[in-house]
């Protein structure tokens, strides 16, 4: 059966991750026909050799093994292109949705009668440590308020609204903000669905919660004047 929903993973180095990340999707009632597509824009590409080492995979779900130049935004754009799904969703390897987040995906999807579709959830932080509620807050309200999920709010959207504005701007960060910013002049809101994705703690707990939280902030602050992302890149 060909598949509805494309789930696009961009990885770089991310062998001891990318398993887990598919069997949580894999541990899911997934209500449409689906697909996993793995982009990794390492020259070794060390996760697609993990991926093809990995036995508890395949019996499961096939796994699309897509082989991309580096940069999260080349990486989607690449499995984009190779995706069969009416339905793009763009996960992080570090980001987990639940079964009640994929089905409020699909039924938001299979209601709208607009076919130039896009949405994303509230974030969550997978910690128990109380500031990071506050970050969530923060990042939740400005991304309603702004109309621009980041990436690790789960971004979906339809092909034909990806074919649309032509993708991922070919850049090595920022790209969720550009998207946004591209679907924002055609004067599409995202829809906000009620419920969180969770990602991993790791970036903020490896560098520091209020350095990561105060350097994003700068960095988009920076995007937004006109700062070439890839300068921006080499703070990142």
């Amino acid at each position: 059966m060909n598949p509805r929903l494309s789930i696009i993973i961009p990885v770089y180095r991310e062998a001891d991750a990318i398993s887990a990340a598919i069997h949580a999707l894999l541990d899911l009632k997934i209500p449409i026909p689906f697909e996993i597509i793995v982009s990794d824009g390492e020259d070794c590409r060390s996760t697609l050799t993990h991926l093809t080492a990995d036995k508890t995979l395949f019996p499961r779900h096939p796994v699309r093994q897509i082989a991309s130049p580096k940069g999260r935004g080349p990486q989607l754009n690449a499995g984009a292109k190779a995706a069969a799904g009416e339905l793009f969703f763009f996960l992080h390897v570090d980001t987990r949705i639940d079964q009640k987040g994929m089905d409020l995906m699909v039924i938001a999807w299979q209601a709208q009668a607009n076919p130039l579709f896009c949405g994303a959830f509230d974030l969550h932080i997978d910690s128990k440590k109380n500031i990071f509620r506050m970050i969530e807050k923060i990042a939740s309200a400005r991304s309603r308020l702004t109309k621009i999920p980041y990436g690790d709010q789960g971004i979906f959207m339809s092909r034909q609204l990806f074919e649309r504005i032509n993708g991922f701007p070919d850049i090595p960060i920022m790209e969720d903000v550009g998207i946004m910013a591209k679907i924002k002049r055609l004067s599409i809101a995202p829809v906000f669905l009620p419920h969180t994705i969770a990602t991993s703690a790791r970036r903020w707990e490896d560098q520091g919660i209020l350095f990561t939280s105060f350097r994003n902030w700068i960095l988009l602050f920076l995007y937004a004047l006109g700062i070439p992302p890839r300068v921006l890149a080499k703070f990142y």
